[in-house]
């Protein structure tokens, strides 16, 4: 007897396929996942920034301050910081795709976030912490931090590090596998996805400048670090209450990612020297996969053999393993060649913030503008940018290429590189101006009085980089979600993700070796204390011709790069 399905009940066309609920029963399209899903994920990342942002946007202030850093030493170590928080993805992505899951790593993530930012909350509250013994318009030498409180701090610090490191390459990833691929209508707004995610996750950015900033400058540090960790907790409790709508991966495998592009490494190392039949095995693996992509790096396709130049091996690695290890190594030149970008990336929050405080910050005769409230701007940028990108810049570009991106994520990437140097090569416009006016009024030997030149002068640095972001950021979000197999999102978020990490690394290493070198024998450094003497231009324009170099091989390997589909 044939059996009239309940209405209610969702048909079985409706099931997404390789996902399943937080029970592990099968999931419908109809109930979960898609936008309803992905608005509680992105407000926990839009509460992440706030927390991330308020720490990272005024750290330079707080090392030159509280803890009487010199300013090439607090840019050094604001760099190194950073560059842990992007390094650490790779970590949190390993531990999620081999032991605990996306979701469960971003709720262990999330604790040790909120446990980092309560200790640091306490280690500014301290009494030779506190504003009132050391302002900023003291000299650094008036102040002078117990060490007890600055290991507190600094293990803090990193202790938020840590929890950004499993947070990040999580949750974009976990808010991207809400929506089916294999589904025309949710393909087109997943795709709108990194679109929207980046322009949420600049409102939390921008909210944070704004107002953390002002709080750390004109009211406490305490309070200033307090607010994050408050907003952590509320950004839990939010992800959490999304549990039973989520959908959840279905696919559980026996290695990890990490292991399995490992194991493919260490077998083409193994058989270096194998016969020539690994010639018949490339042309089946070409008609196994059509696509010309799988023709890159065929040297891999030697781990299909086992040492004795046969495929009769248990520890043999499999088709689709090798094809992962390409996917993965087809990026390393489009990652090489962004590093410089990354370089750029981090002087928004260190150099600019120091030319800022030297300049007129007044909008009236009792109100200055925190400097590193300028930040906003480069969200202001981003969040004008990406609706007029999605909404106008793509559909005319789509008539135009006819591609339903409108552009493709290479040259959306090449574009904001190229605004980078523009931005960088105004940066350094401004600096001349501003030191030219510091000689003109005989302020030179005066760093703690202002400069007579608007701090609105920045303005144009801060946009112009904000619309780069726009461009790259987005892209290369994108970029490494799409290029990877499905079983490594997480791992390709986190490659991304790391490209800042050494980014920031190399820029800690390029300011210590050229303070070093442009201080000894009596000579002002590039990044004296007093800025006045100081040569921050010089340093900009560095960054510029290195863009530019960068610029050129990332379009050679854009050239030659084919798309895995």
């Amino acid at each position: 007897m044939a059996v009239t399905p309940d209405v209610q009940t969702p048909l079985l066309y409706d099931a997404v396929e390789g996902s399943v609920d937080f029970n592990g029963r099968p999931v419908f399209r109809s109930n979960s996942g898609g936008w309803r899903s992905a608005a509680f994920i992105i407000g926990v990342e839009v509460a992440e920034r706030f927390a991330y942002y308020g720490i990272a946007s005024n750290l330079i202030t707080y090392l030159t301050g509280p803890l009487a850093q010199s300013t090439a030493f607090a840019a050094a170590n604001v760099n190194a910081w950073s560059g842990a928080a992007s390094l650490l993805p790779l970590f949190g992505a390993f531990v999620a795709d081999a032991f605990l899951g996306r979701y469960r790593t971003i709720i262990v993530a999330s604790l040790i976030y909120i446990l980092g930012l309560g200790l640091l909350t306490l280690s500014a509250v301290l009494p030779s912490f506190s504003a009132s013994d050391c302002s900023s318009t003291k000299p650094v030498a008036s102040c002078s931090p117990n060490m007890i409180q600055v290991v507190l701090f600094f293990s803090s610090l990193y202790l938020v590090a840590l929890g950004q490191g499993g947070h990040k390459p999580c949750v974009q990833a976990f808010g991207a596998d809400q929506f089916d691929g294999q589904d025309p209508k949710e393909c087109k707004a997943k795709s709108s996805f990194f679109n929207w995610w980046y322009f949420c996750m600049c409102g939390g950015t921008m909210i944070s400048l704004s107002v953390l900033n002002y709080i750390q400058d004109n009211l406490n540090w305490g309070l200033g670090f307090g607010i994050p960790c408050v907003m952590m907790i509320i950004a839990l409790v939010v992800f959490l209450l999304g549990t039973k709508t989520y959908r959840y991966s279905a696919k559980v495998e026996e290695r990890s990612a990490f292991q399995r592009i490992g194991r493919v490494f260490l077998a083409t190392i193994r058989n270096r020297r194998a016969s020539p039949s690994i010639i018949a095995l490339e042309e089946e693996a070409r008609g196994t996969l059509p696509h010309r992509s799988s023709e890159q790096f065929s040297f891999l396709n030697k781990a299909l053999l086992a040492s004795d130049g046969s495929k009769e091996d248990e520890n043999v690695c499999s088709l689709s393993e090798v094809e992962e290890a390409k996917a993965v190594l087809r990026l390393v030149p489009i990652w090489s060649s962004c590093l410089v970008y990354a370089v750029v990336y981090s002087q928004s929050s260190t150099f600019f913030t120091k030319q800022g405080v030297t300049m007129d910050r007044s909008i009236s005769p009792s109100i200055d503008i925190p400097p590193a409230t300028l930040q906003s701007f480069i969200s202001l940028a981003i969040f004008l940018s990406i609706p007029i990108y999605d909404r106008v810049f793509v559909p005319i570009a789509r008539t135009i290429t006819r591609k339903p991106s409108g552009i493709t994520m290479l040259q959306r990437i090449g574009t904001g590189i190229f605004l980078s140097a523009v931005s960088m090569a105004i940066a350094a416009v401004v600096e001349i101006k501003r030191l030219e006016i510091a000689r003109k009024h005989g302020l030179v030997d005066k760093p703690n009085v202002t400069v007579p030149m608007s701090v609105w002068w920045l303005i144009p640095q801060y946009v112009l980089f904000g619309v780069s972001e726009a461009f790259t950021m987005v892209g290369l979000q994108e970029f490494f979600y799409d290029q990877v197999p499905s079983d490594l999102k997480s791992v390709g978020l986190s490659l991304y993700l790391s490209i800042f990490g050494v980014g920031s690394f190399i820029s800690s290493f390029l300011v210590s070796a050229i303070d070093n070198v442009t201080s000894h024998e009596g000579h002002d450094s590039w990044f004296a204390n007093n800025l006045n003497r100081g040569h921050l231009d010089y340093f900009y324009w560095l960054l510029t011709g290195l863009s530019i170099v960068q610029l050129i091989a990332f379009l050679y390997f854009a050239k030659y790069y084919v798309y895995n589909r």
